[in-house]
């Protein structure tokens, strides 16, 4: 059996903030933070770590490999704030188009800083990816 090497944690996500180190990527995580809870209607959970997830999917691949993982997300890592849109971003190439600075991997969005995007447009992907994880798979609050 295959465990998810990121699995939730009880450490409190204002905590977790707190400890970012750069001023800027600490501010963008409280700012991210709210727009989250406003967007999924969640409270957020540490899921390792660094990732502040909101909500969780269940998962059954053909291969009959299940898990959890975190609906949606952020961490601010010290390079740059990551995003997590699941299952990905391949359909949102319009919304990508109007974000922004930002650079982009399978399911992960890096950006800089929020002042180098368009926040409406991150809330507007946050929902669409919620909307396309809802239907492959089961979403639920944490």
């Amino acid at each position: 059996m295959i465990v998810n090497k990121t699995q939730p944690t009880a450490q409190p996500v204002a905590d977790f903030i707190a400890t970012v180190s750069h001023p800027t990527r600490r501010a963008d995580a409280q700012v991210l933070d709210a727009m989250f809870q406003r967007v999924t209607g969640w409270h957020p959970q540490m899921w390792g770590p660094s990732i502040i997830g909101y909500g969780q999917y269940h998962y059954v691949y053909d291969s009959g490999h299940t898990g959890d993982s975190i609906a949606t997300g952020f961490s601010p890592r010290k390079a740059n704030m990551v995003l997590y849109i699941m299952p990905g971003y391949a359909d949102f190439g319009d919304l990508l188009s109007r974000l922004g600075k930002h650079k982009r991997g399978k399911s992960c969005l890096y950006i800089n800083k929020l002042a180098d995007v368009d926040l409406r447009v991150v809330e507007e992907l946050v929902r669409a990816g919620l909307d396309d994880l809802g239907r492959r798979w089961t979403v639920s609050p944490t």
